[in-house]
C-alpha cells in the first residue's frame, strides 16, 4: 500500500491511476476530498500511514503566487507539516520509504542553461524557499537511514481539470474557445512537461526507491525551452477561432528562464520525456474542445498560476 498525499491534484491523480493500473494499491489523502485530510493534521496523517510501505508526498501550497500571498500558511504546509510527516513515519513499525515532490523553482534564476540537478539552489520566492527547506528535511532523514528520494517537477500540464489560471491550460482553453491570453513576460522561457511523462518518470522513481536505491534529486523535464510568446503563437496556430494576446511585464518574484538537463533521469532511471509541447498542447486543446468548453474565454495565467505572458 502506498500513501499519496495531495492525491487529488494534477500529479496525484495521474500517479494514483498509474500505480493502480499496474496492480498496486494506493491510499488517498487530500484536503480537497475530506477537510480532515489536511497535511497539517498530525492525527489524521498518523492514521493514514498505518500499514503503508511508502509515501508519495505531493501535498503542498503549490503555487508561487499563493505562497507570496500567505507565507505563514505556505511554511506551515510545506515545511512544518513535512517535519510532522517524517516524525510520524519514524514511529511506524516498518519505516515507510518517502518520495518528496519538489520544484525547478529551487534553482532560482540559473546562471546557464540547461540546468543540471547539481546547479546551486538559489530560491527567489517564498514557495521556492519552502521547497528548499523541504529538501533539506528529506536529506537529513536520509542521513538518519530513511529511504527517500526527491523529485523536482517543471511546469507540469496536460489536464483540463487543472487550475484554470495556469499558463498552459489557460492558453489551451483560449485556443479551444477563441479567447484572449494575457502574457506577462513574453520572453520568459520555461520547460513544460506533460503529465503523462511526469507520471511515468515518478513511477520509475517510486520503483527505485521502493527497491532501496539511494538516488540524488532528479528533475523531470523535457529539456526544451518555450517562451510565453511562442506558447501564445502556438495557441493561435491550433485554434479553430481567433486568439488575441495582451502583453504585460513579468513580476519581480518570478523566475524568468528555465530549461532542464535531461541526462541524469536518463542515466539513473532510463527516463526521457516523449511528449513535446506542440503535441501536448494540441492534445490539451482538443480535450477542451471535446469537453464543450464555452464559446469564448479570457485566459489569465502564468507558469505558477498567475496571469501569463505574451509580447508583441
Amino acid at each position: 500500500m502506498i500513501l499519496i498525499t495531495g492525491s487529488s491534484g494534477l500529479i496525484g491523480r495521474a500517479i494514483s491511476d498509474r500505480i493502480q493500473q499496474s496492480g498496486g494499491k494506493v491510499r488517498s489523502f487530500d484536503i480537497r476530498d475530506t477537510p480532515d485530510q489536511d497535511i497539517r493534521n498530525g492525527e489524521a496523517l498518523q492514521a493514514a500511514m498505518e500499514g503503508v510501505a511508502g509515501i508519495i508526498h505531493l501535498a503542498a501550497v503549490s503555487r508561487v503566487v499563493w505562497a507570496q500571498r500567505d507565507p505563514e500558511l505556505a511554511w506551515a504546509t510545506n515545511v512544518d507539516a513535512l517535519t510532522g510527516l517524517l516524525d510520524s513515519a519514524g514511529r511506524q513499525p516498518h519505516h515507510p520509504w518517502i518520495v518528496f515532490a519538489s520544484s525547478r523553482e529551487v534553482y532560482g534564476e540559473p546562471e546557464a542553461l540547461p540546468v543540471p540537478e547539481t546547479a546551486p539552489l538559489r530560491p527567489l520566492n517564498v514557495y521556492a524557499r519552502s521547497k528548499v527547506a523541504g529538501e533539506q528535511l528529506i536529506q537529513a532523514a536520509q542521513a538518519r537511514g530513511v529511504t527517500a528520494a526527491i523529485a523536482r517537477f517543471s511546469n507540469v500540464y496536460g489536464c483540463i481539470e487543472d487550475h484554470a489560471d495556469r499558463v498552459v491550460p489557460a492558453f489551451a482553453r483560449a485556443a479551444a474557445t477563441g479567447g484572449s491570453v494575457r502574457v506577462e513576460g513574453a520572453d520568459n522561457m520555461f520547460d513544460f512537461t506533460h503529465i503523462d511523462d511526469v507520471a511515468r518518470g515518478l513511477n520509475l522513481l517510486v520503483d527505485a526507491t521502493e527497491a532501496g536505491h539511494a538516488l540524488p534529486p532528479i528533475h523531470f523535464v523535457s529539456g526544451h525551452g518555450t517562451t510565453l510568446r511562442q506558447l501564445a503563437e502556438l495557441a493561435a496556430r491550433v485554434s479553430p477561432g481567433q486568439v488575441d494576446g495582451q502583453t504585460h511585464p513579468s513580476r519581480n518574484y518570478d523566475v524568468a528562464r528555465f530549461r532542464g538537463d535531461t541526462a541524469l533521469a536518463a542515466q539513473l532511471l532510463g527516463w526521457k520525456a516523449a511528449i513535446g509541447i506542440d503535441e501536448g498542447f494540441r492534445l490539451l486543446t482538443d480535450r477542451f474542445i471535446a469537453a464543450g468548453t464555452g464559446l469564448s474565454s479570457t485566459a489569465v495565467s502564468n507558469p505558477q498560476a498567475r496571469p501569463a505572458t505574451l509580447s508583441a
